[in-house]
């Protein structure tokens, strides 16, 4: 598969409220995707709370905003990218967003405790410098990923901050995003506890590849 930027783009954008559907029901709301294409569209829809339907529009908007990044060149994996895109996905909702945490957290089903919140910036600078070493463009995206995840970089929204980023990545170079489908929810959750013990990325990157839509693949064959 060659590198395609605008049709990897244009393919993404056109799969935008299927990517807030699946992030949206991942984390436990109940919306149909004919709901998230209306609240993308500007309307409010009936019979959820307000809070639901603004952690909805907030992830459209976070998408729009990377789209918007990547097509005036002006997409890289910072830290001042990565808060600035964690004000928009993590308004509301996060204890702080649009920083990274100033304290501790830790992660339901595992005794495997993230790092100090001093030590936050080092360790975002370090991921991407390992990922830059890295010659796979999807072993890169999903290392940035998985990182994220296990460093907890923010109080809240940290997985979905980290497919941000990664997907972010691909398109910037012109391949595919990778959507996680939240029929694999059980399974997700499975590895990623495994993950967030061994710090073994293998498993997980097998995974996020599955996840990749054949459909769009044989278009970015064409």
């Amino acid at each position: 598969m060659k590198p395609n930027k605008p049709k990897a783009l244009m393919l993404a954008k056109r799969q935008l409220p299927e990517f807030v559907w699946d992030a949206v029901t991942l984390e436990g709301l109940n919306f149909t995707l004919p709901e998230i294409q209306t609240l993308l569209d500007g309307i409010t829809v009936g019979g959820h709370r307000i809070a639901d339907q603004q952690i909805a529009v907030n992830q459209g908007q976070a998408w729009r905003t990377i789209f918007d990044w990547i097509e005036t060149d002006r997409f890289d994996i910072t830290n001042e990218k990565a808060c600035r895109l964690h004000a928009i996905a993590g308004k509301e909702e996060s204890l702080e967003w649009g920083r990274f945490r100033s304290g501790g957290v830790t992660i339901a089903g595992t005794d495997y405790m993230p790092p100090d919140a001093a030590r936050l910036p080092d360790l975002f600078d370090d991921m991407v410098t390992n990922a830059s070493r890295i010659p796979d463009i999807y072993d890169q995206a999903i290392h940035i990923f998985l990182t994220m995840a296990r460093c907890q970089f923010f109080y809240d929204v940290n997985k979905r901050m980290g497919r941000f980023m990664m997907n972010g990545l691909l398109l910037n170079n012109g391949y595919p995003a990778i959507n996680l489908p939240a029929r694999r929810q059980l399974e997700f959750n499975q590895l990623m506890l495994t993950f967030y013990e061994t710090a073994d990325q293998a498993l997980m990157n097998t995974f996020m590849r599955s996840c990749l839509d054949e459909r769009i693949i044989r278009i970015m064959k064409e």
